[in-house]
């Protein structure tokens, strides 16, 4: 199942799941585009496809989804790519109402998500894996786009502190982030214009020139569904850097670390003994 399915990132990692043979249900808000999104992916091949308009950050909405999705077949993974850039600017420029209903979108509807996928795959009692999409600003700092910056780092500890919680029930949590890949949110920093997007206006005019395959995130989701990567849980992948298909070669040594996830950085981590 594969929420903000009609387009972008997760257009992409539907159509990576039906090319590896799965059923899929893709959810999104826009009706429209939801259903041409399921049109094309009918078109492509074996494998059944289902689509449910869904607000995320609405329980009972995502309830829905989920049986909707049971409908087709036993759950056995999600990706969360359901996502929104929120207001774009320095913070006293950011309106609060909006800023928080990015924060409300982007985190808040990614626990809702992962908690009734958690809560399937638990009653399930057979094990599953959940990709919850990270981005910009999770690993560091992004000026000019902090509800956005913040509610993708709350994603990444998310996961990581689900992964812990749900070890016992062989369901494995992790984030991606997808690098720049051309969707629609840079168009909205383009519109945005410099006055408001500051330095990453000019970079992302930049970038959209030589940006990263979506199909990129959409190989690595695949990966991290797949029994492949058995081993790999509680991980920040960043997906066109981190060589990630070779990991379970490593995996005793990504395991016991805290290899690929977010820490806090203190003097002895960088050679210093002054603490």
């Amino acid at each position: 199942m594969i929420t903000g399915g009609s387009m972008g990132i997760g257009y992409a990692c539907a159509l990576e799941a039906k090319r590896c043979g799965a059923d899929v249900a893709i959810a999104a808000r826009g009706t429209d585009e939801l259903e041409a999104a399921a049109i094309r992916l009918r078109d492509g091949g074996a494998g059944r496809v289902v689509a449910v308009a869904t607000d995320v950050t609405d329980p009972t909405a995502v309830r829905a989804l989920f049986d909707a999705a049971e409908e087709i077949g036993s759950l056995t993974g999600v990706v969360h790519a359901a996502g929104v850039y929120g207001p774009i600017g320095s913070v006293p420029q950011t309106d609060p109402v909006a800023w928080l209903d990015a924060v409300r979108v982007n985190l808040f509807g990614t626990y809702v998500v992962a908690r009734e996928a958690c809560a399937r795959l638990i009653r399930a009692g057979t094990g599953g894996s959940i990709v919850l999409l990270a981005g910009g600003g999770a690993a560091g700092p992004f000026p000019n786009y902090t509800a956005y910056a913040v509610s993708k780092a709350g994603v990444v500890r998310l996961a990581e502190t689900l992964a812990m919680e749900m070890a016992d029930h062989r369901v494995r949590v992790n984030a991606i982030a997808p690098g720049f890949v051309a969707t629609r949110l840079h168009q909205e920093t383009i519109a945005a214009g410099p006055e408001f997007a500051g330095n990453f206006y000019a970079e992302t005019r930049e970038r959209l020139e030589k940006s990263v395959p979506v199909e990129v995130a959409a190989r690595a989701a695949a990966f991290l569904l797949s029994a492949t990567s058995a081993s790999i849980t509680g991980r920040f992948v960043a997906a066109p850097y981190d060589d990630w298909e070779r990991w379970p070669e490593h995996s005793e040594e990504i395991a016991p670390s805290d290899l690929f996830t977010l820490r806090r950085i203190v003097p002895r981590d960088r050679g210093k003994s002054w603490q």
